[in-house]
């Protein structure tokens, strides 16, 4: 099935992954030794939370990358959604395929507690 990642604005319902409210949640909060997630409610929104941030970083890539992601385009939610997975595909054959692409992605750290990779920002 497929699910909407959505923020506490939100119920949790049906297809709508919401994090436990009144529960740790930013990654900041479970930087360092000694702030693993304690129970199942934390470790949900530590996984949410990071799933986030990946969504953020690529849609921040996407946006430097591909000139139709700068506003809300007029089309149809359904012609948005098959831009998104055109874009991803595209990026991802020309970071595979060309070697002399413009665009670069370098990588800075981040604080987290699984180090949840990094920011991606344009060179």
């Amino acid at each position: 099935g497929k699910y909407f990642l959505v923020d506490c604005g939100f119920p949790n319902r049906r297809q709508f992954l919401a994090p436990f409210q009144g529960v740790r949640y930013h990654l900041q909060d479970f930087a360092g030794q000694g702030n693993d997630p304690e129970n199942e409610k934390e470790l949900f929104n530590l996984r949410h939370a990071s799933l986030r941030n990946v969504i953020e970083r690529i849609f921040g890539i996407f946006k430097s990358r591909f000139t139709i992601f700068k506003s809300a385009p007029p089309f149809l939610f359904k012609t948005q959604v098959e831009f998104v997975l055109v874009c991803a595909a595209l990026h991802n054959f020309l970071r595979k395929e060309c070697r002399f692409d413009e665009f670069q992605i370098e990588t800075v750290d981040e604080p987290s507690s699984s180090n949840p990779g990094a920011r991606a920002k344009r060179r």
